[in-house]
């Protein structure tokens, strides 16, 4: 897994796709994660918890940390939430979202799809998380990119 540089966005794009994560968490407590790689190597829900997991997710305060997942020339994606998110949103909220997300995805309009995403996830989940001054941001904002 690769921190810092890729080859999927532009630094303007990367930047507005971070903006949009600390837009979301300013609202909320929980923690919002953007995973990017070329191929999906298994199936994509199972390939999002195993992202999940290794960026450590499941440890966050409140387990209240979504993961989206997209695989870019496989143009696949997920959205993972906790535990704490899931029992409280189900799974109609991330079919809504998905169907949003593949909306923009169709028109090739990927950075603008992952930041609505975003912030829309950020607006849910501050009825049922709270910010509050105690937060702090408990992952990092920058997306993570794999090969």
């Amino acid at each position: 897994m690769t921190l810092f540089g890729n080859k999927f966005f532009k630094r303007s794009e990367e930047r507005e796709i971070m903006l949009a994560i600390r837009q979301a968490e300013k609202l909320c407590s929980g923690e919002v994660r953007l995973f990017v790689e070329s191929h999906c190597s298994k199936a994509t829900d199972e390939r999002t918890i195993e992202i999940f997991r290794k960026l450590k997710m499941h440890e966050t305060n409140g387990r209240n940390a979504v993961l989206i997942y997209v695989a870019m020339k496989d143009r696949k994606f997920a959205i993972f939430g906790d535990e704490g998110i899931h029992h409280k949103l189900g799974f109609s909220f991330w079919t809504e979202e998905s169907a949003v997300l593949k909306s923009f995805f169709k028109e090739d309009k990927i950075v603008e799809g992952l930041c609505q995403v975003v912030l829309d996830i950020g607006q849910v989940l501050k009825e049922h998380f709270p910010f509050s001054a105690s937060d702090g941001n408990q992952l990092s904002d920058k997306p993570v990119y794999g090969d």
